[in-house]
């Protein structure tokens, strides 16, 4: 009898640090980014005509959207990829990225804050062309799931704009506009 009212104490105690989330570390963990199913598409007017696009082929990081959340991304400037090889590679050379020497372009959150069932707001630092400025994006859940080996799965998108001249992106502002608008999509896999 008293083997029983132990073993149901415990199995109390283990019952309400579960429901309290102590004992499920899983919740707690970073989704990385799942590189074959993120992509980062930009536009911007050319000579204030029409728009172009591209997109960058290779973003990775983690986040995370629970209580502490983080986003810490990191895209390569040398997979930008505009469907033209020598646009890409003057957009690689120093009018422009200078990829050589910024090879990359980070976002990193200070702050993720839920702002609706399935929205959040997070704030923290875009870093490109060697500068850094503030920046404070909306996410939007697009969904979870499992993927093909049974890994949780969780994606987000996100549109926001800058002006390529805060990151002292200064040249050929005649030809490229200054307004930079870009959409990030991103999946994630524990």
């Amino acid at each position: 009898m008293r083997i029983r009212k132990v073993l149901f104490m415990a199995g109390t105690m283990v019952g309400v640090g579960l429901s309290l989330g102590h004992a499920n570390p899983a919740s707690a963990q970073a989704y990385k980014v799942d590189t074959v199913h993120s992509t980062s598409i930009f536009k911007i007017k050319h000579m204030n005509t029409s728009y172009s696009y591209g997109r960058f082929n290779d973003i990775s990081g983690q986040f995370s959207l629970d209580a502490s959340g983080s986003l810490d991304f990191v895209v390569k400037t040398d997979s930008i990829d505009t469907g033209n090889a020598n646009r890409d590679k003057h957009l690689k050379g120093p009018d422009f990225f200078n990829a050589v020497q910024y090879p990359t372009i980070s976002f990193k959150s200070k702050s993720v804050t839920k702002t609706g069932a399935d929205t959040y707001r997070a704030a923290g630092d875009l870093t490109l062309h060697g500068v850094t400025q503030p920046l404070t994006i909306t996410l939007t859940r697009v969904g979870a799931g499992k993927d093909m080996k049974g890994r949780s799965t969780l994606g987000f998108e996100t549109e926001f704009a800058i002006k390529r001249t805060d990151y002292k992106m200064n040249k050929l502002l005649e030809g490229a506009g200054d307004d930079v608008k870009i959409i990030v999509s991103v999946e994630g896999v524990q």
